[in-house]
């Protein structure tokens, strides 16, 4: 008898201590990021490749409401106020923040990071770049071989989680 009691003690405290290790791993799952902006989550998130074919598809003018995950290739350094994302391909986002109102480390470089706001693409005509180029003090040779548009995938996000 003693030895039944003593062997469902020892089933009980074995069955306790596996519930509490599955309880933990779940607590681990659990990212918890740096908010920036406004609160968002990590839910329905699109990759940077999806986000990527989103801005192919779009032309100057459009604009479309999502939320993606990609890693930060740089922040300003004066004050964190835009970051360029990877879209993969030797592709990137420039996101800037909604009316200015937050900011992201200046360290954030190399980061992963969740964006929420709205995509767009903007065209800067060959007259403009040209302009710039002279301004910056390119040659004429330089100057003449633009004869292409630029776009720019640019986002304007509202909320920013940053993995840690």
């Amino acid at each position: 008898m003693r030895k039944l009691v003593l062997l469902t003690c020892f089933l009980a405290m074995v069955a306790c201590k596996e519930e509490k290790k599955e309880g933990e791993d779940k607590v681990q799952a659990k990212i918890e990021y740096a908010s920036f902006g406004e609160k968002i989550t990590d839910e329905n998130v699109i990759s940077k490749e999806e986000m990527a074919t989103k801005f192919e598809n779009l032309k100057a003018g459009d604009t479309v409401a999502v939320k993606f995950a990609s890693n930060i290739n740089e922040v300003c350094k004066a004050k964190g106020c835009w970051m360029k994302l990877d879209l993969g391909d030797a592709k990137e986002s420039m996101v800037r923040f909604k009316d200015y109102g937050f900011f992201v480390p200046l360290d954030a470089d190399k980061k992963d990071v969740i964006v929420n706001g709205r995509a767009y693409v903007t065209e800067t005509s060959v007259e403009e770049l040209q302009h710039f180029a002279k301004d910056a003090g390119k040659t004429e040779e330089e100057i003449a071989k633009i004869t292409e548009p630029k776009f720019t995938y640019a986002f304007e996000a509202d909320g920013v989680l940053l993995k840690p």
